[in-house]
């Protein structure tokens, strides 16, 4: 009776799970399977021009300031108002968090609607942002680049002064951000790839349904 009981009991507990479980992978599920939207040739003439002409004016600028970074900066500094109600430590980590989690959420978020064109180009600038984080991280050491805040100007600091030096990295800034720098380069040059791929099957598909 004992083993019975206790078979029961485990079993009333982990149904539940088991079957929250199975509609999660059902809903996952069914977003993998729900086809992406079309794009139009022109528009996605429009959108390669556009990502392209960014992706030159980007290395042009040698890891300078870019017009986006205004917006990132807005949202970074959001991010310290947002997260120091946690606390210190994730106030100073919460620039960059939320400069990061803003088009992150909003990628995932036209996934989910497998929105081609908005998710593009919110993946797109995810990876961006890892341009301007890297360019603060570079300047951990040196501080070269004007400092903003939303606070008492007297109490600035550099976020990634700190963050490093309380890790026990600090001497490996610009390595650190030299990797950072590289991965959003990848990120949206593979992004922008996977939008051209997409297309060419949408196209090829469309060919053979006329045919």
């Amino acid at each position: 009776r004992r083993m019975t009981h206790t078979f029961v009991t485990c079993a009333a507990q982990f149904c539940p799970v088991k079957s929250s479980q199975a509609r999660m992978l059902e809903f996952l599920q069914s977003i993998h399977d729900e086809p992406w939207k079309p794009i139009s040739r022109p528009a996605l003439a429009a959108w390669l021009l556009f990502y392209g002409g960014f992706l030159v004016y980007a290395f042009f600028a040698h890891g300078g300031f870019l017009f986006i970074d205004n917006a990132n900066l807005v949202v970074h500094e959001g991010g310290h108002n947002l997260f120091g109600w946690f606390g210190p430590t994730l106030g100073l980590w919460g620039g960059t968090l939320l400069q990061w989690l803003v088009p992150f959420l909003l990628a995932v978020y036209f996934f989910s609607e497998r929105q081609t064109t908005g998710f593009v180009f919110c993946l797109f600038f995810f990876f961006e942002n890892w341009l301007y984080t890297a360019t603060y991280m570079a300047d951990a050491r040196v501080q070269e680049l004007p400092l903003v805040t939303t606070g008492d100007s007297d109490f600035v600091e550099h976020d990634f002064y700190a963050i490093f030096s309380s890790l026990g990295v600090l001497n490996h800034d610009t390595q650190i951000a030299a990797v950072v720098r590289l991965l959003g380069w990848c990120g949206m040059l593979g992004t922008v790839l996977w939008l051209a791929t997409r297309a060419l099957r949408q196209g090829l598909v469309r060919t053979k349904s006329e045919a």
